[in-house]
């Protein structure tokens, strides 16, 4: 016999925090397939990141 599923509100859902960081390094990967940015503290620790390839764009434009 199957076992229940877990409801969604039984399980756990951890909020996103929010860190204020006054201000920031802004790192660019530019290869031949994709540009990567990585947003980052004055330690080096990554805050952010995203790619060109995952926004959307395609081919040329990237």
């Amino acid at each position: 016999m199957a076992k229940p599923q877990n409801s969604a509100a039984s399980q756990r859902v951890r909020k996103k925090v929010r860190k204020n960081v006054a201000d920031g390094v802004a790192h660019v990967h530019a290869s031949f397939n994709n540009t990567i940015i990585t947003i980052t503290d004055r330690q080096g620790n990554a805050l952010s990141w995203a790619s060109s390839g995952g926004q959307g764009f395609k081919g040329s434009r990237k």
